[in-house]
């Protein structure tokens, strides 16, 4: 029953009329790294609705069959997926929400947000290059935008931003982002977020900043390490007790 109704929703969705009512507009991805190698990302989209298709957004909008896939039809956009992952890792925590109206216009004609969440794991290295300096390195190949002749780069009407964490610094950052202005180019000294706008090139994009690690953060770290690795011992101890006992007593019962 639910798989008919899901054909159902689609072949309605798949309207010509509806096509014409419905379209994306604009694409803006949020990439905010952390000290680990992952980041969260999320990722909106911009719906235009006309008048007439107000309320089949909102029937849809509450329908809990409809896949991001179906979105994608619906809409006949190619933006509906996710643009940051390492192919050769994972992603995790994913959410898809379509939001409620957000604007309504004298013509009755409205928009809404479309947004994706979710964990990119491994999307940044990270190298000791001094004592408590670390270096996080972009993964590149996690850029999964618009593929063209040329290599990668940002499709029309979309904007992609990277959010470092407080208290690092960029240090290298091509090509250069549209925000910071240009008055800033080499120079991000207190500049945690970077912002490319449409049809940049990516093809050679290159990203990476420092993090110094204070005194008292590395005293707290190598305790809680050295806390982890005696704790596993104690663990290996015990298990390796239990089955040196457990061989014991079942010579001494069974033999």
């Amino acid at each position: 029953m639910n798989k008919l109704l899901i054909c159902f929703l689609v072949m309605c969705l798949a309207s010509a009329d509806i096509f014409a009512s419905m379209n994306v507009s604009y694409l803006n991805t949020t990439v905010i790294l952390n000290s680990s190698t992952s980041g969260r990302v999320v990722e909106t989209v911009l719906v235009n609705i006309t008048n007439n298709s107000i309320s089949q957004y909102e029937q849809y909008r509450q329908s809990l069959n409809l896949t991001l896939g179906d979105w994608g039809k619906v809409l006949r956009t190619n933006l509906l997926i996710q643009h940051i992952f390492n192919p050769n890792s994972n992603v995790s925590e994913f959410e898809f929400i379509p939001g409620p109206i957000i604007n309504r216009f004298y013509n009755g004609n409205g928009q809404a947000l479309l947004t994706m969440s979710y964990i990119a794991h491994n999307i940044t290295t990270v190298e000791n290059t001094g004592p408590r300096t670390f270096q996080y390195q972009f993964v590149a190949e996690a850029l999964n935008f618009q593929h063209t002749q040329n290599g990668e780069s940002l499709p029309e009407n979309a904007r992609l931003n990277i959010i470092i964490p407080k208290g690092t610094q960029a240090n290298s950052v091509y090509p250069a982002p549209d925000y910071p202005y240009p008055r800033y180019i080499g120079n991000y000294k207190n500049v945690t977020s970077f912002t490319w706008d449409e049809g940049e090139p990516l093809q050679t994009f290159s990203f990476s900043y420092i993090y110094t690690e204070s005194l008292q953060d590395e005293v707290t770290n190598y305790f809680s390490n050295a806390y982890t690795n005696y704790t596993h011992q104690i663990y290996l101890f015990l298990i390796v007790l239990f089955s040196i006992l457990a061989v014991y007593i079942y010579v001494k019962v069974f033999v």
